[in-house]
């Protein structure tokens, strides 16, 4: 049975702890691996690995770390197939989609590259006589990454690479379900020349967690996850005085007008909900069907859901893989229950999925409600498995207020033809990440990732220019050289003349 441990001070890391947990292949259910669950002594070795890694890499200038980066692109890009299939075996989403995954995370390491430029303050000449002032930004220090096991590598390169690229060293706590590819990752950035200790993993749970979160060395927190478990790293990294960005839950709407094109927005749909199983944060998990466009669009979309080829992610011909874990699919099942308990249409049932040869398999079909409404738990809940649910609303303004009322504000879209509609809509809704004719709407690496409302607590989104304000602390400097000439002291607040 593969053993999977710690990455410290740029090499494998056993630790002390004696705890463990299983690794499965999603597609048949076995256990493929286990991996090691860090103490807090686990957690203490790697803030000391990366604090004696700190004041070097600091002083590293930028132009010397983008070329680092540079070198990891590289390796990313020559090694994508090997990061590609370990996604798919311990998370089990399609191969080109968890490709594209990769790629999205590349781009972050693209934007990181520019850091040169990226970390250039502003100067001001004479603000008073023969007074300059000027601002640079520092790195923090030590800063901390928690990541779902969803994207084991889009996330965690939407943290480090900015990271690191300021001058941080950073650790990365990835999904005990999923961390064969961070360590990878790990491995590449060693190729590519970064010094050790600069770049960690910590594997574990909750007690690594509490290690980071409680460590005063550490200076900043990342975290991407759901809502309650954000909100405990938000509050636990205020009262251990950390700066922390904690992105949560979602419940993503997509709203179709009448005027709009429908096969676009049904194919739109079709990938947004059903796409990696349903389990991303930005995934489209209710439509909003407004006025009389209901009952053709869940015709359209019931035919293309029951035709959905369900299959092992490493299967080319798949569209939809399984659901990362046994206790995962019998969650979103229970929605499923639930939903019909409550009284929605359940249009198509993908609970009996049963695949030849793939018994054991963590399978669910696409499935699909009509009916529902703004009071069902399937409709307030993220439920992060392939369930579209389809609400009707009168109306345009309806279905702002919808969407307005809702606790979380991460992704939402429109689909329509006319522009008052969708320059009104990306005006007056409540919501981090809009798009509009885009079914999927994550913001490119140079501009930043994050939603409003519950779906965020923090200041700043990441990557983009948000992640490099985050991953730095300002400080402005004003200077003056002396000239011959005495001051008398001043008792009042400093002015310029």
């Amino acid at each position: 049975m593969k053993s999977i441990f710690h990455f410290v001070d740029g090499k494998e890391f056993k630790g002390d702890s004696k705890r463990v947990s299983n690794i499965y292949n999603p597609a048949t259910g076995e256990v493929q691996a286990k991996v090691k669950l860090a103490s807090r002594a686990d957690v203490k070795s790697a803030v000391e690995s990366a604090a004696r890694a700190f004041p070097d890499w600091a002083d590293t200038p930028s132009l010397s770390r983008a070329r680092i980066l540079f070198k990891f692109k590289e390796l990313i890009e020559k090694n994508s197939d090997e990061l590609t299939k370990l996604i798919v075996s311990e998370h089990g989403k399609v191969y080109d989609d968890a490709k594209g995954s990769l790629i999205r995370g590349l781009e972050v390491v693209e934007f990181a590259c520019g850091i040169p430029h990226l970390l250039k303050g502003e100067f001001t000449e004479n603000v008073g006589k023969e007074v300059d002032s000027w601002s640079v930004r520092q790195p923090l220090g030590i800063c901390a990454g928690i990541t779902p096991f969803n994207f084991p590598a889009m996330v965690p390169m939407w943290m480090f690479p900015v990271a690191i690229a300021c001058g941080n060293t950073f650790i990365l706590k990835p999904s005990e379900k999923d961390p064969s590819c961070s360590i990878m990752l790990a491995e590449l950035l060693k190729q590519a020349g970064l010094p050790d200790g600069v770049f960690n993993i910590i594997n574990g749970d909750k007690e690594a967690v509490d290690g980071l979160l409680k460590h005063d060395d550490i200076s900043a927190i990342s975290f991407v996850g759901s809502t309650a478990i954000a909100k405990y790293i938000y509050e636990q990294s205020a009262k251990y005085e950390k700066r922390v960005q904690a992105l949560g839950g979602a419940k993503n709407h997509c709203v179709v007008m009448p005027d709009s094109d429908l096969d676009q927005a049904v194919n739109g749909l079709m990938g947004a909900a059903y796409g990696s199983a349903g389990e991303r944060c930005m995934a489209q998990s209710v439509a909003v069907a407004v006025g009389n466009i209901g009952d053709e669009l869940v015709k359209r979309l019931s035919q293309k859901v029951e035709a959905l080829k369900i299959g092992p992610g490493i299967d080319k011909r798949s569209e939809m893989g399984p659901l990362v874990t046994k206790e995962h699919l019998i969650k979103v099942k229970g929605y499923v229950d639930l939903g019909v308990k409550e009284g929605a249409k359940l249009v198509v049932d993908g609970r009996n999925v049963r695949l030849q040869g793939y018994e054991n398999g963590f399978y669910i079909g696409g499935c699909l409600f009509d009916n529902v409404t703004e009071k069902m738990r399937i409709y307030k809940e993220e439920i992060f498995g392939p369930v579209l649910s389809v609400i009707r609303v009168k109306d345009f303004n309806s279905a702002v207020d919808l969407i307005n009322n809702h606790e979380y504000g991460n992704g939402t879209t429109i689909f329509t033809r006319d522009g008052d509609s969708a320059r009104s809509f990306t005006n007056k809704i409540k919501v981090g990440m809009v798009g509009v004719n885009i079914p999927i709407p994550v913001p490119m690496a140079f501009h930043s990732f994050g939603g409003w409302k519950r779906s965020l607590f923090g200041d700043h989104h990441m990557h983009g220019l948000e992640g490099v304000r985050f991953y730095t602390k300002l400080k402005t400097i004003t200077s003056r050289w002396p000239s011959g000439i005495k001051d008398n002291p001043e008792f009042i607040m400093p002015t310029m003349k």
